[in-house]
């Protein structure tokens, strides 16, 4: 039989582990972290800022302007898209263009929710409500025949002024180098584009870079057929294969 102290001291480092379990929390006995700050499943960050930031900050830009990929703090182009369309262009991605697919249906990411969020979160955050009415603006998607030679007619009416006779851009100011214009005909730029963008771009122009939406151009505001043709006319200027080919293997 053991000691009356040695009974006691038993006890005592007993209730001291039972203290250190009530302080500590017994899910650290199981070598797993003890309370903190709960961490948010991707699938459940349902914050407009946090989804834009993490999904489409890096092609669009901080601030939806100046990045590679068309401005979305634009209140025409979302005008003229609308919440439909730019939900379904985040769903579904674009075909053939450098946007992907964000939702899991379309083997992305986010959830149907998450994406409507961020369609709703771009209209809140940059739209303006009504802007065009009364402007019967052009559709957002071409429904019109195309027409290359009456596009580059148009496209010397409304567009040469700044990106030159031929569309392969202008030098600007020799003096300070402001207003040049690189080439919206390069192969490599037109490689990277939609005609979907091009249309958009044409319609609800470019304000983080200066460029006026259709009603702006000229003196009268461009058509719906006269924008579809300059399309096909930028569109025409693409090669099969831009940059440089790879040549057959021969060993």
């Amino acid at each position: 039989m053991r000691s009356a102290p040695h009974r006691l001291a038993v006890f005592g480092a007993l209730m001291l582990s039972a203290a250190c379990i009530a302080t500590t929390g017994c899910s650290r006995i199981h070598g797993r972290p003890g309370p903190g700050p709960e961490v948010i499943r991707p699938d459940e960050v349902l914050d407009f800022p946090t989804l834009y930031k993490e999904n489409c900050a890096a092609c669009h830009g901080a601030n939806g302007k100046n990045g590679a990929a068309i401005s979305l703090a634009n209140p025409v182009y979302l005008a003229i898209a609308g919440e439909q369309t730019i939900q379904q262009t985040v769903a579904k991605g674009v075909p053939g263009g450098l946007m992907p697919a964000f939702a899991k249906s379309s083997g992305g990411s986010l959830t149907d929710r998450q994406v409507s969020i961020i369609a709703q979160g771009l209209l809140q955050q940059w739209g303006t409500p009504d802007l065009l009415a009364g402007a019967n603006p052009p559709p957002y998607a071409a429904t019109l025949s195309p027409n290359a030679d009456h596009g580059q007619q148009a496209y010397t009416a409304a567009c040469a002024r700044c990106h030159g006779a031929d569309g392969q851009g202008t030098t600007g100011d020799p003096k300070t180098g402001t207003g040049k214009l690189g080439s919206i005909v390069n192969p490599s730029y037109l490689a990277l584009i939609s005609n979907q963008d091009l249309r958009s771009i044409t319609i609800a122009g470019r304000p983080d870079e200066g460029m006026p939406d259709w009603r702006s151009v000229t003196t009268q505001p461009l058509t719906d057929q006269q924008i579809t043709d300059i399309v096909a006319w930028l569109a025409s200027k693409r090669i099969a294969e831009p940059g440089q080919p790879y040549h057959s293997y021969q060993p």
